[in-house]
């Protein structure tokens, strides 16, 4: 049916769009050095608008459970354009691009990822790892596009506020038209409820809670190599270039890895998937204590925990979905998603703080791939608990 491709295309291009937040440090160069922005007070911008993202998708899955993943992306789109409009006429003010980008937009972001994870989910329930993973995909390989628009418009000398203008029309157009192939598919009856549920019955639920640690086990380990991936190169002496290019690799990585994990996990017995990402997310960033070894073994683990990282963000959907039915996934998913939130807080500057400590990363990536075995451990553990108590119900 050419309705539910339509849906998955529109969804893949929203994503496209509001994944560009991955792409907000190139504007940390201009910003410093046009406006007097501090290296701290933009890092603050970025932080609130992964938080706000990460906190506003619950309200938006209430929103889309009501009236539909095409009004609350509309939403989205209006607070996404109304951000980045108040951060290009903010003449260099740190508190109207933090409101702007940083409020604004994050909770637009939250809005438009939400609506675009949920609805092609329902057009393909016996395909939703490989499907998740395409659209996640997108938000994934946004950064890539935002960063290439982005650096060229900066070489021609155009001012960054104005770039910020561009950025929110452009892509405010963009999603403007997808969100009108946000199609829903008719509603079968007899799909599992969960809108009746409150947080506190939620918070008991272990097998939540193990999706729960699993999620932050892996996106810390994840955010820690992402925020810190250029000095810990160089810290190892990877030659300055094959360090910079390391970050395009990881999120390609990234990108590549929520297809390839979500090809996987359609074929794979419930949870094994996800230790298995766990797994290999742990091994890949021990490798990086063997990078001093040859600088092309850098690229190659970048590249490789870049697959790892970016499977927190398709394997705990899908699970999800599974568990408790797709029609709740935008209900149940955002409470998940909120150890992204908190591992977006901890991780990187965990990492930094202990290299301040110790003026290596090596207790950093030894400390992450230990949160990684106990992130697997815990999920298991819950994940059993929760299959055991769900056979004594029945």
């Amino acid at each position: 049916m050419v309705r539910r491709y339509l849906t998955l295309i529109a969804s893949v291009v929203i994503m496209l769009c509001v994944g560009g937040v991955y792409a907000w440090s190139i504007f940390v160069p201009p910003l410093r050095a046009d406006y007097g922005l501090t290296t701290a007070q933009t890092q603050i911008v970025f932080g609130f608008t992964i938080a706000v993202f990460a906190i506003v998708m619950i309200l938006a899955g209430k929103m889309e459970k009501r009236f539909g993943a095409r009004t609350t992306t509309l939403v989205g789109l209006v607070l996404f354009v109304a951000g980045y409009l108040m951060a290009s006429l903010s003449n260099g003010s740190v508190v109207y691009i933090l409101v702007g980008i940083g409020i604004l937009s994050g909770a637009g972001i939250g809005c438009c990822y939400l609506s675009a994870l949920v609805s092609p989910v329902k057009w393909f329930p016996d395909k939703k790892g490989i499907v998740v993973g395409l659209s996640v995909a997108g938000f994934g390989g946004g950064a890539i596009l935002l960063s290439r628009i982005a650096e060229r418009l900066l070489n021609n000398d155009m001012d960054v506020l104005l770039i910020f203008r561009r950025i929110g029309l452009l892509y405010g157009l963009i999603i403007l038209i997808s969100l009108c192939f946000l199609l829903p598919p008719e509603r079968k009856e007899g799909s599992k409820e969960a809108s009746g549920r409150s947080v506190v019955s939620l918070v008991k639920d272990r097998g939540l809670l193990g999706l729960f640690f699993g999620m932050f086990a892996g996106t810390f380990a994840g955010l820690m190599v992402v925020g810190n991936l250029k000095p810990l190169g160089l810290s190892y002496g990877v030659p300055e270039s094959q360090a910079t290019l390391g970050i395009s690799l990881l999120a390609l990585g990234n990108m590549l890895g929520r297809i390839l994990w979500g090809y996987v996990s359609d074929r794979m017995r419930e949870r094994t998937s996800i230790i298995l990402a766990l797994s290999f997310l742990s091994v890949a960033t021990l490798a990086l204590l063997l990078v001093s070894w040859h600088g092309v073994l850098f690229l190659v683990v970048a590249l490789a925990i870049g697959m790892g990282f970016g499977a927190n963000f398709v394997l705990y959907a899908r699970e999800v979905s599974h568990i408790y039915g797709v029609d709740n996934l935008g209900l149940i998913y955002p409470y998940i998603f909120l150890a992204y939130g908190l591992a977006g807080l901890s991780g990187p500057a965990i990492g930094g703080r202990l290299f301040d400590m110790t003026q290596t990363y090596t207790l950093p990536i030894v400390v992450s791939a230990m949160i990684c075995a106990v992130g697997i451990a815990i999920y298991n553990l819950l994940a059993k608990k929760a299959a055991e108590q769900q056979e004594v119900d029945l």
